[in-house]
């Protein structure tokens, strides 16, 4: 049963590092608003993505991005659990899951397969980033600003500070 056919609200997910946040990112929570009654952003944390702010920093960052994209039917939310057990406490009928290549397809497919073992009642969405904003990944944006390069094409102008600001905190690495 979804949320429609019980009289309440469709709630969607959409879960990510967002190590930083970025333009692409912004696009994805733009466009999935209006797919959905509510959009709970699942900040979650990866170790294994090597961030370079903490949890709480992110929090902040989405929660800053979200305010400035002034859309009200959004809410961002932290977690460190399976995603399919967050997303069914969150009472989601819809994951949201942003596509930049085919790379990210073939990954993003088996992960909807696995969730939907988990939990055949959450459906995965996936839009494609905006052909503009298809290369943008947080990965590379955080290397180009950790070998002096401007991201300000990548990310908000907020972001780009906070970026900045920690890479020159941490050192600038390789030849300039």
């Amino acid at each position: 049963m979804t949320g429609l056919e019980t009289g309440g609200e469709r709630v969607g997910v959409y879960p990510g590092t967002f190590d930083p946040i970025t333009l692409g990112h912004a696009d994805i929570i733009r466009r999935g608003a209006k797919l959905v009654d509510k959009l709970i952003i699942g900040v979650t944390t990866n170790p294994s993505k090597n961030p370079l702010f903490t949890p709480d920093e992110r929090m902040g960052m989405v929660k800053r991005e979200v305010a400035a994209l002034g859309i009200d039917n959004v809410e961002v939310v932290g977690f460190n659990a399976l995603l399919m057990k967050f997303a069914q406490k969150q009472g989601a009928t819809v994951i949201l899951r942003g596509l930049r290549a085919v790379a990210d397809f073939e990954y993003e497919y088996q992960m909807a397969g696995m969730n939907q073992q988990l939990n055949p009642n959450i459906e995965t969405v996936f839009l494609m980033a905006d052909v503009s904003l298809q290369p943008i990944a947080s990965k590379l944006v955080k290397e180009i600003a950790t070998f002096g390069g401007d991201i300000a094409k990548f990310v908000s102008p907020a972001v780009r500070e906070d970026v900045v600001a920690r890479i020159a905190a941490n050192g600038l690495q390789g030849d300039y």
